[in-house]
């Protein structure tokens, strides 16, 4: 017994560590057959399908599917008259029962798949928060830890002709050493909260490639395209038709070609965000995408958006679906949330504080926002866990291949208002180590905090500053501490010949609440807080930039103050509802004014 039990927890060592293949490269332009839609569940606070409680371990779970062959049979669960849940969604706001749920929920999808020659299939997930175990037919295939960003899976030979099912145990319980961390101001939406698609591809595939202007040239393109084996002499074609681009390369011993084309693009900006088609050809694959070429980069105290100085005028925004809350998962809830900052008057969001869905990114670029995308690196992360060093690294290796080729993105950040420590300082150099090793051609910052306020100065220094590119900090005077008024007279010490940039400012305001404006959760406070932090910030030397604190209201379970909050973060310039508050039009204003300053000096 005693060695039948050492094999067994063996075995779930080795399980354990049955990671997610490497990201494939713009899926949506592959052969894909989309699972999404109505999966039956079940919900398994105890994890009764996942332990036994004798061995601590896993014997006969949920995910072999047991079904009772004869009366007899004990068998205390069945998917085939389980609920049915939407695929991709939360689970909390498509079952008031689960509202505030945290644990394991076990989803179920059959499907059938017929097989094809010389092919490859890859079950793909694009997020599932937090933790994911997955099997297919009864048999596990892998598992997946991190709340917001893709994986997949290669099932070529766990696929059967005909009927098929899959099969997810996915666990959204807060942890100390998680990333983020057990404490954070945002909902803990549970699920599948993305697509879910099998994607086919050849046995021999193109796994990555990248397309760039390289960093501080005009006058090239170059990259690289990368196959899924070590192939050598495999032709590769890349083509863009309107920049009458068309090489032919082959592969070297490592499956790769590396290109440069002689060219001059129209370069991408937020008034004219160029787009160009590029194709690459493998045999019969072919991979389309759509690019967009720019130079950002910094210069003393000023942003340079292709060698023009800009000041980006941005918003933060949650993955929070206008008017019916939950998870954004579709290009068109994406599209009125960048709409709303369109009309602001921003060239810029800040995608805070997770990598967004890939159709929010896609789309910021295509109406022309600049983007600052970051990883959940929140607070009070455990930064003397190795593994919890690991979970950070991984999920910023993966925001950054998913969106290389993203040309809207400028700044990647690695965190989010972090305590000041010598553990803290290694975690996040090895992190802007990483940033800087892989990419060369954006701007990399951490939103920080302010350390000390004497008289009317407030000083922003942290030993971070050294790796960063732009000076970002959040400040809630007027709402944590201090007046609205009190900007009037304060002077900022900011000691960096570094652009700043404001990551987050503002206050609450439930929406339609008047009063005087020196009367809390009122919009004519939050007004009168925007109005003058604005000014207070134009006032000073290197102001590159800001993106208050936030577009719409979100949900936060911190947030509980009955009859105004209810469960709300209420700093948004929107109402969820989608109903603007007077803070908006100061922004907005403000935008302009800045917007017609820039442009007098062109």
């Amino acid at each position: 017994m005693k060695r039948l039990l050492m094999i067994l927890i063996a075995c779930m060592a080795v399980w354990s560590q049955a990671k997610a293949d490497s990201i494939l490269n713009n899926v949506y332009a592959r052969h894909v057959t989309s699972l999404n839609g109505s999966w039956n569940y079940i919900v398994d606070p105890f994890d009764n399908g996942y332990y036994d409680y004798r061995l601590n371990a896993s014997k006969d779970g949920f995910f072999r599917n047991k079904k009772a062959t004869s009366k007899s049979d004990l068998v205390e669960y069945n998917f085939d008259t389980a609920p049915l849940m939407k695929v991709p969604g939360d689970w909390n706001t498509q079952d008031e029962k689960l509202f505030f749920y945290e644990g394991s929920i076990w989803y179920k999808r059959d499907f059938n798949y017929t097989s094809k020659p010389g092919t490859r299939a890859f079950l793909y997930f694009g997020a599932v928060n937090y933790h994911a175990d997955v099997y297919l037919n009864g048999e596990p295939v892998g598992v997946h830890e991190g709340g917001f960003t893709p994986f997949n899976f290669d099932v070529t030979d766990k696929l059967k002709e005909g009927a098929n099912f899959v099969i997810l145990r996915v666990n959204n319980e807060r942890r100390p050493e998680g990333v983020p961390t057990v404490n954070s101001d945002w909902w803990n939406y549970g699920g599948i909260t993305r697509d879910v698609m099998l994607v086919e591809t050849p046995r021999v595939f193109v796994d990555d490639y990248l397309v760039q202007l390289p960093k501080g040239h005009y006058d090239r393109i170059e990259g690289y395209v990368q196959l899924n084996q070590k192939t050598p002499d495999v032709e590769i074609s890349l083509e863009i038709p309107e920049l009458k681009i068309q090489q032919k390369l082959r592969t070297d011993a490592e499956g790769k070609v590396t290109f440069t084309c002689k060219t001059k693009p129209k370069l991408w900006s937020p008034d004219a965000p160029k787009l160009y088609e590029v194709v690459i050809r493998h045999g019969d694959e072919v991979l389309k995408d759509k690019i967009g070429f720019r130079q950002i980069e910094t210069q003393g105290k000023s942003i340079l958006l292709n060698g023009k100085k800009t000041f980006l005028r941005g918003i933060s925004i949650h993955e929070e679906a206008p008017y019916r809350q939950g998870r954004v998962f579709s290009k068109e809830e994406s599209v009125v949330l960048l709409s709303w900052a369109k009309e602001l008057g921003c060239n810029f969001v800040r995608l805070a504080h997770y990598p967004h869905n890939e159709f929010m990114v896609r789309a910021a670029e295509e109406m022309g926002l600049m983007v600052w995308s970051e990883i959940p690196v929140y607070w009070t992360i455990h930064w003397s866990d190795p593994e919890t060093y690991k979970n950070a690294s991984t999920q910023l290796k993966d925001m950054m291949e998913r969106d290389k080729n993203r040309c809207g993105i400028i700044i990647w950040s690695v965190a989010n208002e972090t305590p000041h420590s010598e553990a803290r300082d290694r975690f996040l150099a090895r992190l802007a180590a990483q940033v800087r090793a892989k990419d060369n051609t954006r701007l990399l910052s951490m939103a920080m905090e302010v350390t000390g306020t004497k008289g009317n100065i407030s000083q922003v220094k942290d030993s971070m500053s050294r790796y960063f590119d732009i000076i970002s900090f959040n400040n809630y005077l007027g709402w944590y501490g201090g007046t609205p008024e009190d900007c009037k007279t304060r002077q900022w010490d900011i000691p960096y010949n570094k652009p700043f940039f404001i990551s987050e400012f503002g206050g609450e305001a439930l929406q339609g609440k008047h009063g005087d404006k020196d009367e809390r959760w009122t919009e004519e406070y939050q007004e009168e807080l925007y109005r003058n932090t604005l000014e207070m910030y134009n006032r000073t030397e290197g102001f590159a930039g800001t993106s208050p604190w936030i577009l719409m209201d979100f949900r936060s379970t911190r947030r509980q103050l009955s009859g105004i909050q209810d469960f709300f973060n209420r700093k948004g310039v929107i109402s969820e509802r989608g109903l603007k508050k007077k803070a908006f039009y100061v922004l907005q204003d403000f935008y302009r004014m800045k917007k017609e300053q820039e442009q007098a000096k062109k």
